[in-house]
């Protein structure tokens, strides 16, 4: 545990150049583990304990899964920077390592490893990029209430509270969840053209007249004018996500959480409401 301290720069309760966003986001990314999960805060809330928590009480094949991710993104952070490694032979350590874990087994383990929660269903990710394609060949109408079951079933599944079932009206639905410790109101629409400024103005204008804490999150599966964008303005308090940015969230399997989130930061940073999937998570 001491070379794994000094291998992934643990002093200070940090790990690498993670923040708590990105710690988490990688641990979701790339491993599809849930490291926010509670029973890893048992000796603390950083980091660094976290992951010791972790590297301690999971199964042996998680163990090197997550070691060897780690390792790579390590790598991956000293021949960007080109910063020399100050553990000494920390490669040929780390493979000794490795070497350790797999090739030893306590003769009677007194807890059975825990078994990370997943940070997705995988099952679910696919069932719901085959639910958001088969969408196109609907009618108007059963597009409408199965676009609601959609969004309902997306929303859950990445634990947002979705709320109010999404009300029908026509093919506009409303709902709300929650990201973080913010509610968001929820407007939908599937239509043949791109959303422009005026129903951008118009939700924005429901949002008003909530709470002052209230956001928004425009939903349009075909898309928002870059004239409309650029004449609704800059500094209001909603995000859009289009079809393509729901197809690209699920197809590379990105949890809607997280893209919510850097959307938002998107938006605090330049003031767009507006930014594609694959522009931030290129």
């Amino acid at each position: 545990m001491r070379f794994i301290d000094d291998v992934f720069d643990m002093g200070g309760g940090y790990v690498l150049d993670f923040s708590d966003r990105t710690f988490a986001a990688f641990f979701a990314e790339e491993l599809n583990i849930d490291i926010t999960e509670q029973q890893y805060y048992r000796d603390g809330t950083s980091k660094a304990k976290r992951l010791r928590c972790f590297l301690q009480i999971v199964d042996k094949a998680t163990l090197v899964r997550t070691l060897k991710a780690l390792w790579n993104y390590r790598e991956a952070i000293r021949q960007r920077t080109n910063e020399q490694d100050k553990v000494v032979n920390a490669h040929g350590r780390f493979l000794d390592l490795l070497n350790r874990i797999q090739g030893t087994q306590p003769a009677a383990a007194p807890v059975a490893p825990a078994v990370p929660k997943p940070a997705f269903n995988r099952e679910l990710i696919s069932q719901l990029k085959a639910d958001l394609l088969a969408l196109a060949a609907l009618a108007p109408q059963p597009r409408g209430f199965a676009y609601e079951k959609f969004l309902k079933k997306l929303f859950d599944a990445f634990g947002l509270e979705a709320r109010q079932a999404f009300r029908l009206h026509g093919e506009q639905i409303d709902g709300s969840f929650q990201l973080g410790h913010e509610t968001y109101l929820l407007e939908a629409k599937w239509q043949g053209a791109p959303i422009g400024a005026a129903d951008l103005h118009v939700f924005e204008g429901k949002i008003g007249e909530k709470a002052a804490w209230a956001r928004g999150l425009f939903v349009s599966d075909s898309g928002f004018t870059a004239e409309g964008i650029a004449a609704f303005g800059r500094g209001k308090s909603l995000i859009c996500m289009s079809g393509l940015d729901l197809y690209d969230l699920l197809n590379r399997e990105i949890p809607l959480n997280h893209v919510l989130e850097r959307k938002v930061r998107h938006a605090a940073e330049t003031g767009a409401p507006f930014v594609q999937v694959r522009d931030l998570f290129p």
